[in-house]
């Protein structure tokens, strides 16, 4: 079934290089307004070069996610411009270091928190009204399965991902009444440049491309999807949905 998304208008983040952009790409391609953000304009301008060559649309923002007064902006100036927002892709996150927990600087840890957690918080508060607005309104929380396996030396970006994580179960259960569907996506190992800076030894051609991991995605932007408050993982070619014990 052909995803329709047409009239639509999604915010993505993270869009200009990786997961975020091919996400990007799709939702433009199924018919919505997407709204890039990210702080790479030449990514940004690619982005929106290829998106008009598929006869699609976008709105570029340059903007750096730690700048909270920004995303604050973000949500004035588009219930200005189209009075709601029907589809979020909280995407983008940085890695931090792969390091003994012990051996993390302040400073490292804190931007981890910064731009995954607390600028995916504010993200949400900016948006929240707009996403109530919509007739179908969808959120998108990339995750990471790094939550859960509390892997070695990882601890940072888990303790971030597990974060974003409780936040999004949280906003679905506050949501549950609402035509809102809120859930997470956790898409795997994927050919990235952030998998590439954890894993240096590992041969990228083993792992799906964005593309593909972008096509998996979208559908969970869809009017007709049901679901809220689930984690879906990529498992054997496709998406499998699981709810966490209450």
């Amino acid at each position: 079934m052909t995803l329709d998304l047409s009239g639509r208008v999604a915010v993505v983040t993270g869009a200009s290089r990786g997961i975020g952009y091919f996400i990007a790409k799709e939702l433009a391609a199924a018919g919505a307004h997407v709204i890039a953000v990210a702080r790479t304009v030449g990514g940004l301008e690619e982005l929106d070069d290829a998106i008009k060559a598929d006869g699609g649309h976008a709105t570029l923002v340059p903007l750096d996610l730690t700048d909270m007064a920004g995303i604050d902006r973000l949500g004035g100036a588009i219930h200005e411009r189209w009075g709601k927002l029907d589809i979020l892709v909280a995407n983008a996150a940085i890695l931090g270091v792969i390091s003994p927990i012990g051996h993390v600087e302040a400073k490292t840890f804190e931007k981890v928190m910064t731009v995954n957690v607390t600028a995916t918080w504010r993200l949400i508060r900016s948006v929240d009204p707009l996403l109530r607005l919509s007739d179908a309104g969808r959120a998108i929380i990339m995750s990471s399965n790094a939550a859960h396996s509390a892997r070695a030396f990882w601890a940072p970006y888990a303790a971030s991902k597990a974060a974003v994580e409780a936040m999004m179960r949280s906003w679905a259960h506050e949501t549950e009444g609402l035509p809102l569907r809120i859930n997470a996506a956790d898409p795997g190992a994927t050919r990235t440049a952030m998998r590439a800076q954890a894993m240096p030894g590992e041969d990228p051609e083993t792992l799906p491309h964005p593309s593909e991991i972008a096509k998996r995605i979208v559908p969970l932007a869809s009017p007709e999807l049901k679901e809220t408050g689930l984690i879906f993982q990529a498992k054997h070619n496709r998406f499998v949905a699981y709810r966490q014990p209450e």
